[in-house]
């Protein structure tokens, strides 16, 4: 593996992050392959060049580098199970998916025993950073393959942050990530909705927002979405209700009170429970 160029890469997992992620890893000349549990979503890369696999060990098969992007923990150790028999011993496996603590741990030593170098690698960002290539990411791992991994980061992302050699790091500091927007989101949701109970216009409310100290780009983008009822997934509601288990978990895990963090898993399963899990996590505010 001497040149990006000559890099083939697996991209396990092609939903609303992966798909971007396998696109814009082959507009930078890498010979991608892709596998999805639903087919169709692998097929539909195939017009932009990626290579669509039948099962992960065949998209596995000869890679010098392989990629997860998948909803959890268990998904990935089990799709890697899968390609076991594929995988090239000393190639670089870059795990982006946010699975919590116990599973990055069973991940590494799945890693050992298939001979894998393993980056801890969770990704900032939802749908539309994905697709313009400006994904954050959070990345741990050995020195001895940071350049090759940097070079796959560097085609998918704006900026690579290295927090650690000890795997694991990173899938912590994405928790607290996760946790700070989650508690924009809930923030913004329940702050709208109240407006509406009161028979206050939402729209004052992002109006007197807009252009102070509480503004960002954050909530500009959803409370758009709120009042205009578009709840078109960029992070969806599932998503978000499993990433908030895990952070409830962590911070139990390490002795932790989240109070906040606990109603906001109770508002995430009750928008789920109503139907809205295929939604954005905006729809919080239908909660």
């Amino acid at each position: 593996m001497n040149t990006t160029a000559s890099f083939t890469i697996a991209v396990l997992g092609t939903g609303l992050i992966g798909a971007p992620i396998a696109r814009n890893l082959h507009k930078r000349g890498f010979a991608v392959r892709a596998w999805n549990r639903t087919a169709s979503k692998a097929k539909a890369l195939t017009p932009d060049g990626v290579q669509a696999c039948v099962s992960p060990e065949e998209a596995v098969r000869g890679a010098d580098i392989i990629v997860t992007m998948l909803n959890d923990g268990p998904s990935v150790q089990g799709i890697m199970r899968a390609a076991a028999p594929a995988v090239t011993q000393g190639a670089i496996w870059l795990q982006l998916s946010t699975v919590g603590l116990e599973a990055i741990d069973a991940l590494e030593s799945l890693s050992r025993q298939l001979g894998l170098i393993f980056y801890d690698a969770p990704v900032q960002g939802t749908r539309q950073p994905a697709q313009a290539a400006q994904l954050v990411i959070l990345a741990s791992g050995p020195m001895s393959q940071r350049g090759t991994a940097q070079s796959v980061f560097d085609a998918i992302g704006k900026r690579t942050l290295w927090v650690s050699e000890q795997t694991g790091a990173s899938s912590r500091l994405k928790l607290v990530l996760n946790n700070w927007a989650f508690a924009l989101t809930h923030g913004l949701a329940e702050s709208l909705a109240l407006a509406k109970g009161l028979g206050v216009d939402p729209a004052l409310v992002v109006d007197v927002v807009t252009g102070g100290p509480m503004d960002s780009g954050y909530f500009q983008a959803k409370s758009a979405a709120i009042l205009a009822d578009d709840y078109t997934a960029s992070f969806s509601i599932a998503n978000a209700a499993k990433d908030a288990r895990l952070i409830v978990d962590a911070a139990a895990q390490a002795g932790v009170q989240l109070d906040a963090a606990q109603a906001g898993l109770w508002r995430f399963e009750r928008a789920l429970v109503n139907g809205h899990g295929d939604k954005d996590m905006a729809a919080s505010y239908l909660a």
